[in-house]
């Protein structure tokens, strides 16, 4: 009887220890387990609204200048600009009242020369050619609306703009030279849409040899 008692005993003891250990388990399983995903989830998308996440936040992209027109800004001083110094025109004599009357205008944030204007530019170019070496500079203009370096850029393509059809109309390159000063020059100081339409611009300084 002893020894059924005994293993009665140790056969009862083995359940509980099962048992306790099956406890353990499932209390581990609820600590262990995979959280909620909520306003922190992680992974790329098109940008996160709230939380504390580690995920990457996709930003739109970036819009510059007047309008908000998008694109990537061109820096001053491209193929073609004349720097501070004037490289290029050393010897040269400026004149800027010679092709005042041949300003070209641009319309808002454009750089493309429109239609009416492009009879200046024949004038300008025929001059340019019945006169030999001289040279000419084109400052590109902008009016104040935008940032400081997207009119610096804008300037600058429309100088280009305006040598580009010059050396079409048969100007040799090597005697056109660009320059942008953005909208640093305005033509008219006022803050009305007549000053900005006529600081939105490109010029002609014409360069002739000193005798």
């Amino acid at each position: 009887m002893k020894r059924t008692q005994l293993l009665t005993v140790l056969a009862l003891g083995l359940v509980l220890a099962l048992g306790g250990t099956t406890g353990c388990n499932k209390g581990g399983a609820k600590k262990t387990g995979v959280t909620s995903l909520g306003g922190g989830m992680t992974g790329t998308g098109t940008g996160t609204t709230g939380g504390s996440g580690t995920g990457t936040e996709v930003l739109p992209p970036v819009t510059t200048g007047p309008g908000n027109v998008g694109g990537t800004m061109i820096p001053g001083g491209t193929e073609g600009s004349v720097l501070p110094d004037n490289k290029g025109l050393e010897g040269y004599t400026p004149d800027r009242t010679a092709f005042q009357a041949y300003t070209v205008y641009f319309e808002f944030d454009l750089a493309t020369v429109r239609g009416g204007e492009l009879t200046k530019l024949d004038s300008v170019a025929k001059a340019l050619t019945e006169m030999g070496n001289a040279k000419v500079q084109i400052e590109g203009h902008c009016d104040e609306r935008g940032t400081e370096e997207y009119n610096r850029s804008l300037g600058e393509r429309r100088a280009l703009a305006i040598r580009e059809l010059l050396v079409q109309k048969g100007v040799q390159a090597d005697r056109v030279f660009t320059i942008s000063y953005g909208e640093d020059k305005p033509a008219v100081a006022a803050h009305t849409d007549a000053a900005w339409s006529k600081n939105r611009r490109g010029e002609f300084i014409l360069y002739t040899k000193k005798p």
